[in-house]
Protein backbone atom coordinates (compact mmCIF):
# COMPACT_ATOMS: atom_id res chain seq x y z
CA UNK A 1 0.00 0.00 0.00
CA UNK A 2 2.52 2.71 1.07
CA UNK A 3 4.35 1.62 -2.77
CA UNK A 4 1.09 2.16 -4.32
CA UNK A 5 0.36 5.39 -2.41
CA UNK A 6 4.12 6.94 -3.14
CA UNK A 7 3.40 6.01 -6.97
CA UNK A 8 -0.14 7.97 -6.96
CA UNK A 9 1.25 11.05 -4.87
CA UNK A 10 4.26 10.99 -7.63
CA UNK A 11 1.76 10.77 -10.44
CA UNK A 12 -0.07 13.74 -8.93
CA UNK A 13 3.08 15.72 -8.70
CA UNK A 14 4.41 15.49 -12.02
CA UNK A 15 0.82 15.90 -13.62
CA UNK A 16 0.78 19.29 -11.58
CA UNK A 17 3.55 20.66 -12.86
CA UNK A 18 3.03 19.65 -16.51
CA UNK A 19 -0.34 21.04 -16.11
CA UNK A 20 0.92 24.24 -14.13
CA UNK A 21 3.83 24.56 -17.14
CA UNK A 22 1.38 24.02 -20.22
CA UNK A 23 -1.90 25.86 -19.26
CA UNK A 24 -3.83 22.22 -18.65
CA UNK A 25 -3.21 18.94 -20.61
CA UNK A 26 -2.27 16.91 -17.57
CA UNK A 27 -4.83 13.98 -18.14
CA UNK A 28 -2.54 13.00 -20.83
CA UNK A 29 -0.37 12.06 -18.42
CA UNK A 30 -2.70 11.25 -15.68
CA UNK A 31 -4.88 9.03 -17.76
CA UNK A 32 -2.33 6.62 -18.69
CA UNK A 33 -0.89 6.27 -15.57
CA UNK A 34 -3.55 5.71 -13.42
CA UNK A 35 -4.93 2.61 -16.49
CA UNK A 36 -1.44 1.47 -15.80
CA UNK A 37 -0.80 1.59 -11.98
CA UNK A 38 -4.72 1.45 -10.54
CA UNK A 39 -6.93 -1.53 -10.98
CA UNK A 40 -9.90 1.58 -12.11
CA UNK A 41 -12.38 0.69 -14.88
CA UNK A 42 -11.55 3.29 -18.16
CA UNK A 43 -14.88 5.35 -16.69
CA UNK A 44 -13.04 5.91 -13.55
CA UNK A 45 -9.89 6.24 -14.67
CA UNK A 46 -11.05 9.80 -16.38
CA UNK A 47 -13.97 10.40 -13.44
CA UNK A 48 -10.68 9.90 -11.31
CA UNK A 49 -8.42 12.07 -13.61
CA UNK A 50 -10.97 14.99 -13.79
CA UNK A 51 -11.74 15.21 -10.20
CA UNK A 52 -8.09 15.50 -9.41
CA UNK A 53 -7.09 18.04 -12.37
CA UNK A 54 -9.31 20.53 -9.82
CA UNK A 55 -6.57 21.46 -7.82
CA UNK A 56 -4.24 21.74 -10.76
CA UNK A 57 -6.94 24.13 -11.98
CA UNK A 58 -7.17 25.87 -8.91
CA UNK A 59 -4.15 26.10 -7.98
CA UNK A 60 -2.08 27.43 -11.22
CA UNK A 61 -4.67 29.79 -12.11
CA UNK A 62 -4.16 31.51 -8.39
CA UNK A 63 -0.53 31.24 -9.08
CA UNK A 64 -1.03 32.67 -13.02
CA UNK A 65 -3.09 35.78 -11.54
CA UNK A 66 -1.51 36.74 -8.46
CA UNK A 67 2.39 36.44 -9.53
CA UNK A 68 1.95 37.10 -13.37
CA UNK A 69 -0.90 39.02 -13.29
CA UNK A 70 -2.27 36.65 -16.65
CA UNK A 71 -5.59 36.01 -17.02
CA UNK A 72 -7.94 37.26 -19.99
CA UNK A 73 -11.39 37.36 -18.71
CA UNK A 74 -12.25 38.58 -22.11
CA UNK A 75 -12.25 35.37 -23.74
CA UNK A 76 -11.93 33.05 -20.34
CA UNK A 77 -15.68 34.25 -19.09
CA UNK A 78 -17.17 33.11 -22.40
CA UNK A 79 -15.38 30.16 -23.04
CA UNK A 80 -15.95 29.39 -18.96
CA UNK A 81 -19.61 29.14 -19.66
CA UNK A 82 -19.11 27.61 -22.72
CA UNK A 83 -16.83 24.96 -21.11
CA UNK A 84 -19.92 24.19 -18.71
CA UNK A 85 -22.44 23.59 -21.15
CA UNK A 86 -19.96 21.30 -22.91
CA UNK A 87 -19.51 19.50 -20.02
CA UNK A 88 -23.02 18.66 -19.32
CA UNK A 89 -24.57 18.74 -23.12
CA UNK A 90 -22.06 18.40 -25.64
CA UNK A 91 -20.10 15.60 -24.93
CA UNK A 92 -22.84 13.30 -26.03
CA UNK A 93 -23.39 14.94 -29.48
CA UNK A 94 -19.40 14.95 -29.70
CA UNK A 95 -19.36 11.31 -28.53
CA UNK A 96 -21.89 10.29 -31.81
CA UNK A 97 -18.81 11.53 -34.08
CA UNK A 98 -16.35 9.32 -35.70
CA UNK A 99 -13.42 8.67 -33.49
CA UNK A 100 -11.26 8.75 -36.52
CA UNK A 101 -12.45 12.13 -37.34
CA UNK A 102 -12.11 13.46 -33.78
CA UNK A 103 -8.72 12.32 -33.88
CA UNK A 104 -7.69 13.80 -37.40
CA UNK A 105 -9.08 16.64 -36.29
CA UNK A 106 -6.98 16.98 -33.24
CA UNK A 107 -4.08 16.22 -34.53
CA UNK A 108 -4.54 18.84 -37.14
CA UNK A 109 -5.02 21.20 -34.68
CA UNK A 110 -2.15 20.28 -32.64
CA UNK A 111 0.24 20.88 -36.05
CA UNK A 112 -1.21 23.71 -36.85
CA UNK A 113 0.02 25.41 -33.13
CA UNK A 114 2.94 23.75 -32.99
CA UNK A 115 3.83 25.34 -36.50
CA UNK A 116 2.28 28.53 -35.43
CA UNK A 117 4.45 29.19 -31.73
CA UNK A 118 7.75 27.24 -34.16
CA UNK A 119 7.58 30.08 -36.50
CA UNK A 120 6.68 32.78 -33.88
CA UNK A 121 10.26 31.68 -32.05
CA UNK A 122 12.08 32.21 -35.64
CA UNK A 123 10.52 35.33 -36.15
CA UNK A 124 9.06 34.21 -39.32
CA UNK A 125 5.23 33.62 -38.62
CA UNK A 126 3.08 36.27 -40.49
CA UNK A 127 0.34 36.16 -37.51
CA UNK A 128 3.07 36.33 -35.18
CA UNK A 129 2.00 38.22 -31.51
CA UNK A 130 -1.73 38.04 -33.36
CA UNK A 131 -4.57 36.01 -33.85
CA UNK A 132 -5.91 34.69 -37.33
CA UNK A 133 -9.09 36.54 -36.36
CA UNK A 134 -8.71 40.13 -37.52
CA UNK A 135 -8.10 42.17 -34.69
CA UNK A 136 -11.19 44.78 -35.85
CA UNK A 137 -13.23 41.59 -35.00
CA UNK A 138 -11.61 41.09 -31.98
CA UNK A 139 -12.36 44.84 -30.58
CA UNK A 140 -16.05 44.26 -30.49
CA UNK A 141 -17.88 42.38 -27.57
CA UNK A 142 -20.49 41.69 -29.41
CA UNK A 143 -18.14 39.10 -31.89
CA UNK A 144 -15.88 38.03 -28.78
CA UNK A 145 -18.26 37.08 -26.27
CA UNK A 146 -20.43 34.10 -28.99
CA UNK A 147 -17.11 33.00 -30.18
CA UNK A 148 -15.93 32.76 -26.83
CA UNK A 149 -18.77 30.82 -25.75
CA UNK A 150 -18.93 28.55 -28.36
CA UNK A 151 -15.08 27.46 -28.03
CA UNK A 152 -16.07 26.85 -24.76
CA UNK A 153 -18.78 24.63 -25.50
CA UNK A 154 -16.35 22.49 -28.02
CA UNK A 155 -13.16 22.53 -26.03
CA UNK A 156 -15.61 21.16 -23.43
CA UNK A 157 -17.51 18.63 -24.71
CA UNK A 158 -14.29 17.35 -26.64
CA UNK A 159 -12.04 16.75 -23.38
CA UNK A 160 -15.23 14.94 -22.23
CA UNK A 161 -15.58 13.45 -25.19
CA UNK A 162 -11.89 12.00 -25.65
CA UNK A 163 -10.91 12.11 -21.67
CA UNK A 164 -8.55 14.63 -23.02
CA UNK A 165 -7.22 18.00 -20.51
CA UNK A 166 -8.93 21.13 -21.88
CA UNK A 167 -5.78 22.70 -21.94
CA UNK A 168 -4.47 20.59 -24.87
CA UNK A 169 -7.40 22.93 -26.71
CA UNK A 170 -7.85 25.83 -25.24
CA UNK A 171 -4.38 27.21 -25.19
CA UNK A 172 -4.09 26.76 -28.63
CA UNK A 173 -7.91 28.42 -29.37
CA UNK A 174 -6.31 31.01 -26.89
CA UNK A 175 -3.34 31.76 -28.86
CA UNK A 176 -4.90 31.23 -32.57
CA UNK A 177 -8.52 32.83 -32.19
CA UNK A 178 -7.90 35.57 -29.59
CA UNK A 179 -4.06 36.47 -29.81
CA UNK A 180 -3.11 36.14 -26.01
CA UNK A 181 0.43 35.31 -25.23
CA UNK A 182 1.24 32.00 -24.27
CA UNK A 183 1.61 32.98 -20.76
CA UNK A 184 -2.22 34.47 -20.45
CA UNK A 185 -3.58 31.54 -22.43
CA UNK A 186 -2.24 28.92 -19.39
CA UNK A 187 -3.49 30.94 -16.70
CA UNK A 188 -6.88 31.48 -18.38
CA UNK A 189 -7.21 27.83 -19.97
CA UNK A 190 -6.75 26.82 -15.66
CA UNK A 191 -9.28 29.38 -14.56
CA UNK A 192 -11.65 28.36 -17.52
CA UNK A 193 -11.66 24.42 -16.64
CA UNK A 194 -12.13 24.76 -12.49
CA UNK A 195 -15.58 24.39 -12.87
CA UNK A 196 -15.62 22.42 -15.37
CA UNK A 197 -13.40 19.48 -13.64
CA UNK A 198 -15.30 20.19 -10.18
CA UNK A 199 -18.92 19.27 -11.87
CA UNK A 200 -17.48 16.71 -14.08
CA UNK A 201 -15.69 15.19 -11.03
CA UNK A 202 -18.35 15.11 -9.14
CA UNK A 203 -20.64 13.92 -11.58
CA UNK A 204 -18.26 10.94 -12.01
CA UNK A 205 -18.28 10.70 -8.33
CA UNK A 206 -21.52 10.57 -7.89
CA UNK A 207 -22.44 7.81 -10.30
CA UNK A 208 -19.68 5.27 -9.40
CA UNK A 209 -17.20 6.34 -12.37
CA UNK A 210 -14.63 8.10 -9.83
CA UNK A 211 -12.65 7.16 -6.55
CA UNK A 212 -12.34 9.59 -4.02
CA UNK A 213 -9.49 8.73 -2.52
CA UNK A 214 -7.44 7.95 -5.65
CA UNK A 215 -8.33 11.54 -6.46
CA UNK A 216 -7.49 13.06 -3.39
CA UNK A 217 -4.06 11.35 -3.17
CA UNK A 218 -3.47 12.70 -6.97
CA UNK A 219 -4.71 15.73 -6.06
CA UNK A 220 -2.95 16.61 -2.77
CA UNK A 221 0.40 15.81 -4.72
CA UNK A 222 -0.58 17.88 -8.01
CA UNK A 223 -1.22 21.40 -5.89
CA UNK A 224 2.40 22.10 -4.92
CA UNK A 225 3.38 20.47 -8.79
CA UNK A 226 0.97 22.79 -10.36
CA UNK A 227 2.27 25.85 -8.44
CA UNK A 228 6.16 24.79 -9.31
CA UNK A 229 5.11 24.27 -13.21
CA UNK A 230 2.95 27.88 -13.47
CA UNK A 231 6.11 29.77 -11.89
CA UNK A 232 8.51 27.98 -14.03
CA UNK A 233 6.49 29.09 -16.79
CA UNK A 234 6.06 32.51 -15.96
CA UNK A 235 10.03 32.54 -15.75
CA UNK A 236 10.49 31.55 -18.61
CA UNK A 237 10.53 34.02 -22.27
CA UNK A 238 7.59 33.78 -24.50
CA UNK A 239 9.95 32.11 -27.00
CA UNK A 240 11.00 29.63 -24.76
CA UNK A 241 7.92 28.42 -23.22
CA UNK A 242 6.60 28.45 -27.39
CA UNK A 243 9.22 26.12 -28.18
CA UNK A 244 8.11 23.92 -25.00
CA UNK A 245 4.51 24.11 -25.73
CA UNK A 246 5.25 23.70 -29.56
CA UNK A 247 7.42 20.31 -28.75
CA UNK A 248 4.50 19.29 -26.80
CA UNK A 249 1.65 19.89 -29.13
CA UNK A 250 4.42 18.12 -32.02
CA UNK A 251 4.82 14.90 -29.40
CA UNK A 252 1.02 15.04 -28.82
CA UNK A 253 -0.34 14.73 -32.50
CA UNK A 254 2.42 11.79 -33.60
CA UNK A 255 1.21 10.02 -30.60
CA UNK A 256 -2.64 10.87 -32.17
CA UNK A 257 -1.46 9.67 -35.23
CA UNK A 258 0.42 6.52 -34.16
CA UNK A 259 -2.91 5.18 -32.19
CA UNK A 260 -4.95 6.27 -35.34
CA UNK A 261 -2.73 4.11 -37.21
CA UNK A 262 -3.07 1.02 -34.51
CA UNK A 263 -6.60 1.74 -34.61
CA UNK A 264 -7.10 1.31 -37.99
CA UNK A 265 -4.98 -1.59 -38.47
CA UNK A 266 -6.77 -3.61 -35.94
CA UNK A 267 -10.21 -3.48 -37.42
CA UNK A 268 -11.03 -6.43 -39.44
CA UNK A 269 -11.14 -6.40 -42.76
CA UNK A 270 -14.19 -6.63 -45.71
CA UNK A 271 -13.51 -10.49 -45.17
CA UNK A 272 -13.03 -10.88 -42.01
CA UNK A 273 -15.67 -12.51 -39.57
Amino acid sequence: MPDRNGRLLGIGALSGVVGGLLGGGNGVLTVPALAHYTRLSRPAVHGTSTLAAASVCAVGALVYWLVGGTIDLRAGAGMLVGGMIGGFYGAKLVARASETLLRVLLIAILVLTATKLYLDAAGLDPVSDGAVVPADLLATWWFVVPLSVVVGVLVGAWAGAMGLGGGLLAVPALVLLFGVDLHTAAGTSLLVFLPNCLVGGLSHWRQGTADLRIANLVGLAAAPGAAAGALLALALGNVVLGVVFGTFAAVMALREIVQLVRRQRRRPGPDAG
